[in-house]
């Protein structure tokens, strides 16, 4: 099976598609669509545009390497790393709002 082939496998697993659900939106046969998932067939430009949008990817990610997704990966994990961390400080800084506020009003209910 070649690269983008198994790449197009993936994609389709990843959305729970059959080979006939995929086949169906593109508009051929299961067997053709089979036969691009297992690289028997050579795919022309204009049916990999077509299996790229419907995947919801540019033709580029489509193509791209698989050591080129993992660093576009690897990018927006890091991203997400930093705003959780973000956002975990600001739950952090809440919480002592509440524990300091708790205080106060225990303080005012005993006098």
């Amino acid at each position: 099976m070649n690269t983008i082939g198994k790449k197009i496998r993936l994609l389709r697993h990843q959305r729970s598609w059959s080979q006939e659900d995929v086949a169906k939106r593109l508009g051929i046969s299961i067997p053709a669509f089979s036969k691009i998932e297992t690289g028997i067939t050579d795919v022309n430009l204009s049916r990999l545009n077509q299996i790229s949008k419907l995947f919801d990817m540019s033709l580029v990610q489509l193509l791209a390497s698989e050591d080129e997704i993992d660093i576009e990966e690897k990018e927006k994990i890091e991203d997400y790393k930093e705003q959780l961390r973000l956002r975990e400080k600001e739950v952090i800084d809440l919480q002592k709002k509440i524990i300091k506020l708790y205080e106060l009003l225990h303080l005012a209910e005993s006098k």
